[in-house]
């Protein structure tokens, strides 16, 4: 059973999804496709008055918003209080929940192409490369995803397992993109970015919702239903219940890739606020088969977390935040491992005012999380098979009014200790300058840290010693200082813009070497490197049931070894991104009951391996034959008839055809 070992400079990670470290098995005969269920219980609502109908917007609704309502979208991202998204000192980009309608995505990582800050990247059916501002791999280690308010990275590799993470698209709020650090604020891995995915409180999603969709050629279907009811005390609920398959792939040669995906996935919410306090209890359970390759049995991945949140508001000037988590994964990939993990969180924060020139928010945070890894196979272990790992951090951020309501001076700072490094500092600085009503300039400095991971440490081939690759004794945190700039413009109600360049800064980043008196390959920090570029991106209201949205991301990367034993191969074991990214998204309606949108996509070429660029387009047609009804007819990939996004050394990506669905969603 032949065995590759391809990693940092030699390959980019495998996909998450089968793959560990680019560790690939061959071998065991497959089994027939387990067919999942998922099932929806409607509970009776209190005995008081039955909640009207939420209210739907109306196919204009987006495209007829002005530039002052959506401008003036709170954010909580960048500074972690509610702020308008006109005034946040950084480079962060909203997709609202009437984008994602109408952009017809089916996954959260289809939503994430809307944001023209964000690398998205489809490798096949299940396995994305998304990052931001460089470093895409499929299994990125460098972007913070939160989903309201909770941490979804694992430390077992330092991302995120996209084949996991899923909400209800239609109970989203919003998701926040922020380029850039935001270790000050929310920790390790929050390195180039972060993702705060935003579901809506339980009083907006009264009442009952139905939706399922079907795609051509059966590559495509899903169901989910809703529904949210009244409790006593100013208390709201939800629960809903949702279910998706996506066909297997196949490679430009036709040739069937065998990476079916089907999800199950079931959760709730409750929120209860009084006159002081306010409560939310939510949680999500979820199971999802993937098929594999080259005969082995279905991958499964299961889990469940519960949320709590209570906040206190003392005074309009002063509030406190308590929130924790648990949550528990299984993820099982026959001829490679499994592991188990459980993970808990508690997260304290309070902000107050010292007057009218400061606002201060402090806070910290302990988390712990266990795993059990049980190696399958004789050709890779991490040892040992089952570990402890603990964050605990303290962290303070002053606002500073050097000039009221013109210039604004942000200090911060986090110091967080992990069982790997001990003490890490992530400091902060940001300066946000309002020359003039409609504008905004802003600079910031600010460090952050990407801590080791048990993949970093701990990961050994073959099981048994002697190894010939081993994982770093002395592997430590990988830090970036990152430099940025923005600007900000809004011209009456018609046109708004946003630009922000940048230069990032990299020391200790991930390499394999053959250091002098060892006989393994062994994981170190011995590249640094810098990235710059820039984002930009506008919102233009051509009349007033049409919008137009472009955007556009330049990136140059230039890495090297600090080690003459690191294997001096091409970067691509740690990133594979575009030069140039190109996004032109168009909202148009039609009278008050048609909508017609499409987003078009250019990705210049990819360096290594070369996949070539492409230039594609998403296009949703909405009509609304009756108050609460919808019928939604979606084109994905519609320009040529194939092509590829992402692909790593000897795993080539899928090529992705053009697919069809329509999709009929039933509110009442």
């Amino acid at each position: 059973m032949p065995v590759w070992v391809e990693f940092g400079f030699l390959s980019t990670f495998r996909d998450a999804a089968g793959y560990v470290l680019g560790i690939r098995r061959h071998g065991r005969p497959g089994h027939n496709l387990v067919a999942a269920a998922c099932a929806v219980w409607t509970l009776p609502s209190p005995a008081r008055q039955a909640p009207p109908p939420p209210q739907q917007p109306t196919p204009a609704s987006l495209a007829g918003m002005s530039l002052e309502d959506l401008t003036n979208i709170e954010v909580t991202s960048v500074s972690k209080k509610p702020e308008k998204l006109s005034e946040a000192p950084a480079a962060v980009f909203v997709i609202s929940r009437e984008d994602v309608r109408r952009s017809g995505a089916t996954t959260l990582a289809e939503a994430l192409r809307l944001a023209p800050n964000l690398e998205v990247a489809r490798q096949n059916s299940n396995a994305y490369a998304i990052s931001a501002r460089g470093f895409q791999t499929a299994l990125a280690n460098k972007l913070l995803v939160l989903i309201d308010g909770r941490s979804v990275y694992t430390p077992f590799y330092s991302g995120t397992y996209w084949d996991s993470q899923d909400v209800m698209l239609e109970d989203v709020d919003r998701i926040e993109v922020v380029s850039g650090p935001g270790g000050t604020l929310w920790g390790s891995n929050a390195v180039n970015g972060v993702i705060n995915i935003i579901t809506r409180g339980a009083k907006d999603t009264q009442g009952a919702l139905l939706t399922g969709s079907a795609g051509s050629k059966d590559e495509k279907a899903a169901a989910a239903a809703r529904y949210g009811g009244s409790l006593p005390g100013d208390g709201a609920y939800r629960i809903y219940a949702k279910y998706f398959e996506d066909a297997s792939t196949a490679l430009a040669s036709g040739m069937a890739f065998n990476d079916a995906w089907h999800m199950a996935q079931a959760g709730f919410r409750t929120d209860w606020s009084g006159v002081a306090d306010t409560f939310t209890v939510q949680g999500d359970g979820y199971k999802n088969q993937i098929s594999q390759p080259l005969g082995y049995p279905d991958k499964t991945t299961e889990g469940a977390n519960l949320l709590g949140r209570w906040g206190r508001t003392f005074s309009k000037d002063s509030n406190l935040q308590v929130q924790f988590y648990l949550d528990h994964t299984r993820r099982d990939y026959p001829g490679s491992y499994k592991e188990r993990r459980n993970t808990l969180d508690l997260d304290i924060q309070h902000r107050f005012k010292i007057g009218d020139g400061n606002e201060i928010l402090w806070g910290g945070g302990y988390r712990t999380s266990s795993d059990q890894a049980e190696n399958l196979t004789p050709t890779f272990a991490f040892i040992p098979d089952s570990k402890d790992l603990r964050l605990i951090n303290i962290f303070a951020q002053d606002e500073i009014a050097l000039v009221l309501d013109k210039l604004d001076l942000t200090l911060g700072a986090k110091l967080e200790h992990n069982d790997y490094t001990g003490w890490e500092t992530e400091p902060n600085a940001r300066l946000a300058w309002k020359p003039a009503a409609g504008q905004m300039l802003w600079a910031s400095v600010s460090r952050a840290t990407r801590t080791p991971s048990r993949v970093d440490r701990d990961l050994f081939a073959p099981a048994l010693p002697p190894y010939y690759f081993a994982g770093g004794p002395d592997f430590r945190s990988e830090i970036v200082t990152a430099y940025e700039l923005g600007y900000r413009l809004k011209i009456q109600d018609r046109f708004s813009f946003s630009v922000s360049p940048y230069y990032n800064a990299y020391r200790y980043l991930r390499t394999v070497g053959l250091p002098p008196g060892s006989a393994a390959l062994t994981i170190a920090n011995n590249m640094e490197g810098k990235t710059y570029g820039v984002e930009l991106w506008g919102d233009i209201k051509v009349t007033d049931t049409w919008r137009l949205r472009p955007g556009y991301a330049y990136l140059r990367e230039h890495l090297e070894l600090t080690a003459p034993y690191a294997l001096p191969t091409s970067p691509s074991g740690e990133a594979n991104d575009p030069r140039h990214r190109l996004l032109l998204t168009s909202l148009l309606s039609l009278g008050s009951h048609v909508e017609l949108d499409g987003t078009i996509r250019h990705i210049s070429s990819l360096p290594d391996p070369v996949v070539p660029a492409y230039t594609t387009m998403d296009a949703h047609i909405g009509w609304k034959p009756a108050p609460g009804l919808e019928v939604a007819i979606i084109g994905q990939s519609l320009f040529g008839k194939q092509h590829i996004e992402f692909a790593q050394q000897q795993q080539p990506g899928a090529a992705l055809e053009r697919a069809g669905l329509v999709k009929v969603t039933w509110t009442f």
